[in-house]
């Protein structure tokens, strides 16, 4: 894939466990789990699922003195199944009480996010805040200050409301609560530096679930500040909506080098993996060119030359595959994220769109001779026929990652072949 030149913003670096945030790194995808954390079990099967999809760091609900317990539980078991993936905490409420009653989790967690409008009502606020400050500091962990406009401070928010009231132009509503979301992060952030957290332990978010306010308040947050920043939608919502609303404006901003890590906050499906905001957050950043995360196919939408659904099925099956041996491929083959695969329904696009891909197959269409030519790396070299297409495709594209992205090379293609997860039959 081409790489699209975006110029990131300067921003200063954080560390969350093993990953940079900021300073140039690469934007880094961040998923939540939905268990009860005091659910030890439920929790790290679903961490190391999101982990297994790609998500970079996780973030986990700490509400209660049971979810605090299981904490460092929970670190433990994923480190012996070799998911090293960092944790942040979510705190909101009683965060100040649950870090100090168990230093187990305060420092077996990454990160702790803190939300300024549920830190502590009038005279305890500022102290509560400061004690969460303070195990940061205990702890070397960096905090993200995350600011809801459902949870703003409300205390803070009349006072600007009677400030704006005697303005000669008061800004409007909207406006207003855009500018409470802003200056309630950044004067915590100072705060923060103010007891002793230093400038690159921070990471800002200011959340809405609107995609002009959000690219609007981001615009700004960009202009007034150098702390990372974290993107995304405080709820995106269900289905197809919240994935074009996530896709809307993040998209806007990442193209404007504004965001260091980014969530896509998805209400899942009854039944549906929590791995799919995982998936969405990837395929922004690779479909834009600024990161690389699994193969991609593409494929034609189909039209009246192509009444067979085989080529549909096969390129759904395809990307199915790619994606879950991505597990495997990562650490066996670097730069395997990279490659492309087309999977075409007809004569029309399909010999040009599969010569431009690393391997693509051309079906035949609607009336057309029933063969399939495939090309690797714009040469045709075979051509397939008969009951085993898909078999026989899926081989060669093993056979291809292999030979160009193993260490070593076209050395590899003479040992044994990794393990596989077989493609079921079309």
């Amino acid at each position: 894939m081409n790489s699209l030149a975006i110029s990131r913003r300067d921003s200063l670096q954080a560390m969350v466990g093993h990953v940079p945030v900021g300073g140039g790194a690469p934007v880094v995808v961040q998923s939540m789990t939905n268990t009860d954390t005091a659910d030890a079990e439920a929790t790290v099967q679903q961490v190391f699922e999101l982990w297994q999809a790609g998500s970079e760091v996780v973030r986990i609900t700490v509400n209660s003195p049971e979810a605090a317990a299981q904490v460092a539980t929970i670190r433990r078991k994923l480190d012996a199944m070799g998911c090293n993936v960092p944790l942040v905490g979510d705190f909101h409420y009683n965060g100040h009480k649950l870090l100090a009653q168990y230093p187990e989790c305060a420092e077996a967690l990454a990160k702790y996010r803190i939300n300024p409008g549920n830190v502590g009502k009038g005279s305890k606020r500022d102290d509560q805040f400061a004690a969460m400050i303070e195990t940061a500091i205990k702890y070397g962990k960096p905090v993200r200050i995350g600011v809801n406009w459902g949870s703003l401070d409300q205390e803070k928010m009349a006072r600007m409301m009677d400030e704006n009231a005697q303005r000669a132009e008061p800004l409007s509503s909207d406006a207003l609560m855009r500018e409470a979301l802003i200056q309630s992060a950044l004067e915590s952030a100072a705060q923060a530096e103010a007891i002793g957290l230093s400038a690159n332990q921070i990471i800002i978010s200011c959340k809405v679930s609107d995609v002009q306010d959000l690219v609007t308040v981001y615009r700004e947050l960009a202009k007034r500040c150098n702390y990372p920043l974290h993107l995304g939608l405080t709820e995106a919502g269900m289905g197809s909506k919240g994935i074009v609303a996530s896709t809307a404006a993040l998209s806007l901003l990442l193209q404007e080098g504004i965001g260091d890590t980014i969530r896509i906050s998805l209400t899942p499906e009854p039944g549906e993996s929590r791995t799919k905001e995982v998936v969405v957050a990837q395929e922004i950043l690779q479909t834009m060119g600024i990161r690389s995360f699994t193969p991609l196919v593409t494929a034609c939408p189909g039209c009246g030359r192509t009444t067979s659904t085989f080529f549909q099925e096969l390129a759904q099956k395809i990307q199915r595959y790619l994606r879950e041996q991505m597990p495997i491929w990562r650490t066996e083959y670097p730069g395997v994220e990279t490659m492309s695969v087309a999977v075409m329904g007809c004569v029309v696009n399909g010999p040009g769109e599969s010569k431009l891909a690393n391997i693509g197959i051309s079906l035949p269409g609607t009336g057309e001779v029933p063969v399939a030519p495939v090309f690797v790396d714009g040469q045709k070299t075979v051509t397939l026929k008969g009951d085993r297409i898909a078999e026989e495709f899926q081989a060669i594209v093993e056979r291809y990652v292999q030979e160009n992205y193993a260490e070593g090379g076209a050395l590899r293609q003479h040992l044994p072949a990794t393990k596989t997860i077989p493609l079921k039959a079309i």
